[in-house]
């Protein structure tokens, strides 16, 4: 219908307050965006979900002056980009308040304070992973703030929560989460997410030096790789996206990722959502870290820095490591047998799984050419895929190769939400951060490269070389489902 005289189409009040009410309106209800998360198999970006949430004035400045001057860890890195990733063992540390955080940012350069030895034009600063119920243990009324709820999760806030402040160029190295799906509120700046399907995982090069539990890391810098020594990456199927404040990615379970800082300064706050997968997971987990810790202990008894995370801090005896299996595998059957019915049916799940994995193991040294490049998204049916639209929008493939220096990849920063081509992307235990398709099984074994370079590969198998095939996640996941169906007969 045409507008009268004196109004027009979109400026009269009845459609300024129909614009306004459109904005208070969540599109998904609680129940719809738990489906959503529990059903959808790649990541998507979640739109005016959070605009009421308390938490989205958590800024820097604003967290600097609830905090009081209290101190916390910086991860230090270096803003120059090597093909090596620049793993948390390779950096240091520093630990200073979000006011001396905030003045060293804005380039404000100091004899004194915290962080006089870093050149700002050199280096990033990240307080990453820092435990919201840690950081503000005496002001617990702040956990409101974040309202998990909102997405089908009843009862987590931020108590469940980890918070990440970094400056421009910050980062993590490109990994795996173990446990459970994730959510990740932006809340101040942009970050760029550079994510790889669960499939795609032999052509990352998994490994677990440096070891933290349910972290599996990629040897590869992926905005600066190495494609003479990790060939297989160019099959590698890159989805990028720019996460801006406002928005909630979901990154799905065992989905690659590495994550950088675009901005001055970013704010983040992640829930890691718990999985049924999750109980298997853990045993996988326990049978890594008995592994490594064993083998890496007796080659270097003295020293734990260059092979273990920071962030691991726990005892590493094989006697407790042993415990933790133990514990491990008697917590997931006391998960199942409050269910006759269904522990026979993971049982029976695990046999036919184990059959599968024998099959595939004899050919785990014919590496399959074609692969998972022809699998699509598209493939999979999933229940969620219906609810894209404005408010849900998907994280598609990059249309472009990996490059061969970092600058030629985001040649076009993309307006948040647009892609260099035109396509619109939209913009568990709280330890923290699960199947892989049938495909990448077939397609486990590729050429691992030595971790030295210069000498012929068969002189120089090192324990990491080693480590990288026993503890591969397909491998763990075979010897956990051993372990499980032993202890069922």
């Amino acid at each position: 219908m045409a507008a009268g005289p004196g109004t027009t189409a979109d400026t009269g009040p009845t459609a300024r307050i129909g614009e306004e009410e459109g904005k208070h309106v969540k599109p998904f209800t609680p129940e719809k965006a738990k489906e959503i998360i529990m059903s959808l198999q790649q990541p998507a970006i979640f739109c005016n979900m959070v605009f009421d949430w308390p938490a989205q004035h958590w800024t820097a400045k604003h967290l600097s002056e609830v905090l009081h001057g209290k101190q916390i860890r910086f991860r230090m890195g270096m803003k120059s980009t090597d093909t090596v990733p620049q793993f948390e063992t390779a950096c240091s540390y520093v630990e200073a308040t979000l006011e001396e955080f905030l003045t060293w940012n804005c380039g404000h350069s100091s004899t004194l304070g915290p962080f006089r030895d870093y050149d700002y034009s050199k280096f990033w600063a990240y307080a990453d992973y820092k435990y919201v119920a840690s950081l503000f243990e005496d002001k617990t009324d702040i956990f409101q703030d974040v309202i998990w709820s909102d997405f089908g999760f009843h009862g987590r806030n931020g108590r469940e929560s980890t918070l990440w402040i970094g400056s421009l160029g910050a980062n993590t190295p490109c990994h795996l989460d173990s446990y459970g799906c994730n959510l990740v509120f932006q809340v101040q700046g942009r970050k760029r997410w550079h994510l790889f399907p669960p499939e795609d995982t032999p052509f990352l090069y998994p490994t677990r030096i440096p070891y933290e539990e349910s972290s599996v890391f990629s040897k590869i810098n992926v905005v600066n790789p190495d494609l003479k020594r990790f060939p297989q990456f160019q099959k590698a199927r890159r989805h990028v996206v720019t996460l801006s404040p406002g928005q909630v990615l979901f990154v799905p379970r065992h989905w690659w990722h590495y994550v950088e800082s675009i901005d001055p300064v970013t704010v983040s706050i992640n829930s890691w959502i718990e999985l049924e997968e999750d109980h298997q997971a853990r045993v996988e987990e326990a049978i890594t870290r008995m592994l490594v810790c064993a083998l890496k202990t007796a080659e270097d008894p003295h020293s734990t820095r260059a092979w273990l995370n920071p962030t691991e801090v726990e005892d590493t005896s094989h006697e407790i490591n042993c415990l933790y299996l133990n514990r491990a595998v008697s917590a997931f059957f006391d998960h199942y047998r409050a269910s006759k019915t269904v522990e026979i049916q993971v049982l029976r799940t695990n046999r036919e799984c184990m059959k599968k994995e024998e099959l595939n193991m004899h050919n785990l040294l014919e590496v399959e050419q074609t692969g998972s490049q022809n699998l699509t998204l598209g493939t999979v049916k999933q229940k969620a895929a219906s609810s894209f639209g404005p408010a849900l929008v998907p994280v598609l493939p990059s249309s472009e190769e990996p490059p061969s220096q970092r600058g030629e990849i985001f040649k076009n920063d993309g307006k948040d939400l647009v892609g260099k081509d035109g396509e619109h992307f939209g913009k568990l235990h709280c330890t923290k951060k699960q199947q892989m398709r049938s495909k990448s099984e077939n397609a486990l074994v590729e050429p691992i490269a030595s971790n030295s370079t210069g000498a012929p590969s068969q002189a120089c198998i090192s324990t990491d070389d080693l480590l990288d095939c026993l503890v591969h996640p397909q491998v763990t996941k075979i010897v956990a489902q051993l372990l499980i169906q032993g202890r069922s007969l």
